[in-house]
């Protein structure tokens, strides 16, 4: 049977006390007991085995190994730097760009971005679906999710590419090292400006095929592609 994953921060071999709402989950979701194996991650990387001691309302204790270096992250760093998307697009993105391997989320303030503004509840949902789908996919690392920043004030250290049905370099020829930046727009797309500073920054544009791809079908497709390319 597959054991339950747990985060916990600083996660160190030894006796680690579980509380509030992992703790909740693991008793009366998935109903732990003592004795049941676990595997607790730190969300930077390490994970350990570990067993159950003891299991009641609102505290778990839980007994680990020496941590480990988690052994399925991506071998490339992706950062998706997604525009900001009406309802729940965004977090669809977030759970499925995690679950592939992505890093980072950097949501981004475009022209024609239908949504200007990224509350504190809604980003701080993002990085809920992000912890969840790091835990689901087996997955020692929970990817950042940034707050929202337009993107004349964007920077990225390293290569940065953004998807753009007028650009000519296909992701079959694009050139990856260990670090890339995706950049891709609302439903409107990146306005003229956009691209022009983009391409003043040294960015390399993306043409995705001959469909068009929604906007949160876009970074997901890439992140899919790159990752699958390098065997991620």
């Amino acid at each position: 049977m597959r054991s339950h994953r747990v985060l916990v921060p600083g996660v160190a071999a030894g006796e680690q006390v579980i509380s509030g709402s992992e703790a909740t989950h693991l008793v009366r979701v998935l109903r732990v007991k003592a004795g049941q194996q676990v595997v607790a991650f730190d969300g930077k990387g390490l994970e350990a085995l570990g067993q159950v001691v003891d299991a009641s309302d609102g505290r778990v204790v839980l007994h680990l190994a020496d941590p480990v270096p988690g052994e399925v992250e991506a071998s490339l760093r992706l950062t998706l730097a997604v525009a900001l998307l009406k309802g729940d697009r965004l977090a669809d993105v977030v759970r499925q760009g995690t679950e592939l391997g992505v890093a980072r989320f950097r949501p981004l303030i475009t022209r024609y971005s239908d949504v200007r503004v990224l509350s504190q509840a809604k980003l701080d949902r993002l990085r809920r679906v992000a912890r969840e789908a790091s835990k689901q996919s087996g997955r020692a690392l929970v990817p950042e999710v940034d707050a929202a920043v337009t993107l004349d004030s964007f920077d990225a250290a390293g290569a940065v590419a953004y998807a753009d049905p007028r650009a000519a370099t296909t992701l079959a020829e694009l050139v990856v090292t260990d670090s890339l930046t995706v950049i891709t727009g609302p439903e409107g797309g990146l306005s003229l400006e956009e691209v022009g500073r983009l391409e003043a920054l040294g960015a390399t544009g993306l043409q995705l095929g001959r469909r068009i791809l929604r906007a949160e079908t876009a970074p997901v497709a890439i992140a899919a592609a790159l990752l699958a390319a390098r065997g991620d």
